[in-house]
């Protein structure tokens, strides 16, 4: 019997996070603002790999896996320096956990490996990303995060970190001498993409965009789902965009219905290509570098993000690119109580053409 195919979640701006009136954790799924690590480990934000530079906070995701007793938190960091975003060596992808004692004490022993786990067993519990308490509908009539109920579900990890906790938070915002850019930081609401197409507004809205597209490309994306000879395949393989990239249609297609999506969660599950990946792909992706066990696609970042990226007090910030494919540990190896990060792999596809998102 063939195993369930991984549940997609999408990922939208949910609104502005004030640190004044709401405390993030590392189970806080957030733009921007400062990392929230989890408990024990490092907090030394990364340079840049292509010049040096402090990375920039860009995303944080608290994806925990179901099979593991421990907190697992994604953070991922970019140069905003011109030319670097594009790049994959101007992105750090860290993968911080912890032990649910952690937050408290240590008192329960704890294997020096955690086992391995499931490609899917992220989806099984924890679809909500985080949010454990109740779930109220939102956009998109799918399950969306309620900022109010997470950050209280959070609040004792805060109050338990306490003054070292901002101290700590304050320490990481040098390297040296030098400043590490913030970028104003937006909540991640979450819906699944199966419940996108019950939103009549949505898909009104989407199939508006797809004529636009249409028009401009020279190229019918409304028939590429195929007809009632079910030459669809066939006909989409020879459409050719203006652009010349069949990839990039089809990424087009795939996002119409929700257009504002900023991030994709499917672990295990295939990455969507905005244009033609290498051939050897599977061997693009290295090994996981503290176990030398393979990795897996997890989450990928969307162009719709770009405009969301901005310098907190003002400023825009100059980061761009099409999409940033995230691929971790397929055993989420950690060892317990270590203090560092581990780093993921991730590779970066500049968009081509950027002004449909803008």
């Amino acid at each position: 019997m063939a195993s369930p195919a991984p549940l997609s979640l999408i990922g939208v701006c949910d609104g502005e996070l004030d640190p004044e009136t709401h405390r993030s954790s590392h189970r806080t799924n957030k733009v921007g603002g400062l990392p929230d690590w989890a408990p024990t480990t490092s907090r030394q934000p990364p340079r840049c790999g292509r010049c040096g530079a402090p990375s920039a906070h860009v995303v944080q995701v608290y994806c925990p896996l179901e099979a593991s007793p421990s907190h697992r938190t994604l953070h991922l960091f970019a140069c905003p320096a011109p030319g670097c975003g594009g790049r994959a060596e101007g992105w750090t992808v860290l993968r911080s956990q912890s032990l649910e004692a952690a937050a408290g004490t240590h008192s329960r022993p704890a294997p020096a490996q955690e086992p391995p786990l499931s490609a899917t067993d992220w989806c099984d519990t924890a679809d909500d990303w985080g949010t454990e308490e109740e779930e109220e509908e939102g956009w998109g009539g799918g399950v969306m995060k309620d900022r109010q109920v997470q950050e209280e579900a959070a609040a004792p990890e805060v109050e338990a970190a306490g003054e070292t906790d901002v101290s700590s938070r304050l320490q990481g915002l040098s390297l040296g001498e030098e400043d590490v850019p913030v970028l104003r930081p937006f909540f991640i609401g979450v819906v699944e993409e199966s419940d996108l197409s019950g939103e009549e507004d949505e898909l009104r809205h989407a199939r508006q965009l797809l004529k636009e597209y249409e028009r401009r490309e020279g190229v019918a994306v409304a028939e590429l789902e195929g007809g009632e000879d079910g030459g669809g395949q066939e006909k989409y393989e020879k459409t050719k965009a203006r652009h010349g990239d069949a990839t990039f249609s089809k990424f087009m297609k795939k996002i119409s219905r929700c257009p504002q999506q900023i991030l994709r969660y499917c672990r295990g599950g295939k990455p969507l290509f905005i244009s033609e990946p290498p051939s050897n792909m599977a061997h693009v992706v290295s090994a996981c570098g503290s176990c030398g066990g393979s990795r897996t696609f997890e989450l990928q970042l969307m162009p719709a993000l770009v405009s969301l990226l901005q310098r907190s007090g003002g400023g825009e910030v100059e980061l761009e690119f099409g999409t940033v494919l995230v691929y971790t540990c397929a055993n989420s190896c950690w060892t317990t109580g270590s203090g560092s990060a581990v780093e993921e792999f991730c590779f970066v596809q500049t968009d081509p053409d950027q002004q449909l998102f803008k």
